[in-house]
C-alpha cells in the first residue's frame, strides 16, 4: 500500500514539476519566474526524497540538502539582481 501512495506521490510532483516549468517559460512577470524556479527546487528535493523512499536507501540524503542549499542561494541571487541589478556589489574607489 506504501508503495502505491509512494509512487502516485512521484506523479503528482512531477506533474508540479512540469505546470512550474511553464510558469518559468511563460510567466507573467520575473518574480513569477523566481518564485516557480524556487519552487521547482522544492520539488526537486522531494521527488528525490520519495525516489530514496521506493528505493529503500539513504543514499539520496545529501542530494537532498545540496538541493535545498542550491535553491536557496539561487532564489536569493535572483532576487538580489531583481532589487539592486548586480549579484555582487563591488567597492569603488574614487
Amino acid at each position: 500500500m506504501l508503495d502505491i501512495v509512494l509512487k502516485i506521490a512521484l506523479i503528482g510532483f512531477a506533474f508540479s514539476s512540469v505546470i512550474l516549468l511553464i510558469r518559468v517559460i511563460k510567466g507573467p512577470s520575473t518574480p513569477d519566474r523566481i518564485v516557480a524556479l524556487d519552487a521547482m527546487g522544492i520539488n526537486l528535493a522531494a521527488i528525490t526524497g520519495l525516489m530514496s523512499m521506493i528505493f529503500h536507501t539513504t543514499a539520496f540524503l545529501d542530494v537532498i540538502l545540496l538541493f535545498g542549499i542550491l535553491s536557496f542561494i539561487g532564489t536569493v541571487a535572483f532576487s538580489k539582481f531583481l532589487q539592486k541589478g548586480e549579484i555582487i556589489e563591488y567597492e569603488r574607489r574614487s
